[in-house]
């Protein structure tokens, strides 16, 4: 017999009722390390009391209006990004596959408006993921995310990360734009050359075509920059964001500049729920944390100190480990164990990790861990590798 929450996840045998900072705690009491934020989406950690008190103080005023009225903490959240970023304009929505599908449309219509509607074709990269709708799965591309659920929606074409000739050789009378993430997470975190994002820039501009750029996850200060992108120098056309954005409350973000935008008029598309009070009072104040220097700077220091202890983690189990890859805050141990053991192992000892794909422990802190938390952490993965043993 099913069960009545649909059987769709694997899940671990832990429930928790309570959270503090960058802890989980068990109905029973135990705490456990959370080194994955809810997939990078509690990035002020749990129970954060300035959003605590952003959602109460909105939730004792007003819920919820539609976009048929205006929404004032909408218009705030809107001016924080715009001001803090490339774009001139911003679209909320609930989630970050809303992020990218709306960045798929704004593309299309761009080239729409243009008189050039054969430009639908959006180019991604090989082990990319932008999502789980069906536009979504077929923008990556691969059997794991697409089989079964056929036929896939035309016009992505996916190509091999990393190789600018392959980029170059993609682009054609039917490219509307590329789509990538500065910093691939599902995939394995794997960062993006800054080279490379240069070199998809230059060939955009070239061409004349649009700069998509997915930073649902390493977007939000998770790098040690307010987004990834700015690692590289460059600026997209559209960006999509979401998970950490909402420190937890569901809140994604469609960012894009004038030009790229200039087709999207009333009507062409909207969101129930998108951009609503309780999302946008909660966003704003995230918005307001993540973006200080100060802040980012810190988050700078402290990646640092656990890419070095991590560096050594690996160094000392090598049999365990292969290497420690990623940015900032967004970190991933390439494993010669399956990851999945390791993970379990990691449990044992209290600590939250995640699976990535290539055989990747990802490790996605809040931006909020201390010095001290990371340090614990490391001795707890030490702890989990020495257990397994081999």
């Amino acid at each position: 017999m099913i069960a009545p929450i649909m059987p769709t996840y694997i899940r671990a045998d832990l429930a928790f009722e309570k959270g503090e900072g960058c802890w989980l705690i068990t109905g029973s009491g135990e705490r456990y390390l959370d080194c994955g934020a809810g997939i990078a989406v509690a990035s002020l950690g749990h129970a954060h009391p300035q959003l605590v008190e952003a959602l109460k103080t909105q939730a004792e005023k007003l819920w919820h209006t539609s976009n048929l009225y205006r929404v004032s903490n909408q218009e705030r959240l809107a001016s924080m990004l715009v001001e803090n970023s490339f774009a001139d304009t911003v679209f909320f929505g609930n989630s970050g596959t809303e992020a990218t599908e709306l960045s798929v449309k704004i593309a299309r219509r761009y080239w729409h408006c243009k008189e050039q509607p054969e430009r639908k074709n959006v180019i991604t990269l090989e082990g990319a993921f932008h999502g789980r709708t069906i536009a979504m799965i077929s923008a990556a591309g691969s059997e794991k995310l697409t089989e079964g659920f056929e036929p896939l929606a035309p016009g992505f074409v996916q190509i091999p990360r990393g190789d600018i000739d392959a980029a170059e050789a993609a682009v054609d009378e039917n490219t509307a734009a590329f789509m990538v993430e500065p910093v691939l997470g599902e995939g394995g975190i794997v960062p993006l050359e800054d080279r490379y994002l240069k070199l998809l820039r230059e060939i955009c501009d070239r061409h004349g075509i649009l700069l998509i750029l997915d930073e649902i996850q390493c977007g939000m200060g998770r790098t040690g920059r307010l987004f990834a992108h700015e690692w590289a120098g460059i600026e997209p056309d559209i960006m999509a964001v979401a998970k950490g954005i909402g420190g937890g409350f569901p809140l994604g973000a469609c960012l894009a500049t004038e030009r790229a935008a200039a087709g999207m008029t009333a009507g062409t598309h909207g969101s129930t729920f998108g951009g609503n009070p309780l999302a946008c009072a909660v966003g704003a104040r995230v918005v307001e944390i993540v973006s200080d220097p100060d802040f980012l700077q810190d988050i700078r220091k402290r990646a640092g100190y656990f890419r070095q202890r991590l560096e050594a983690l690996v160094a000392g189990h090598p049999d365990i480990f292969d290497e420690v890859r990623g940015a900032g805050l967004m970190l991933g141990i390439k494993c010669r164990v399956p990851n999945s053991e390791f993970i379990q192992a990691a449990l044992k000892q209290k600590i939250l990790t995640i699976a990535a794909g290539d055989n990747v422990v990802r490790l996605l802190p809040p931006l909020i861990i201390s010095q001290e938390e990371l340090a614990d952490a490391v001795m707890r993965m030490d702890r989990a590798a020495s257990s397994m043993g081999t």
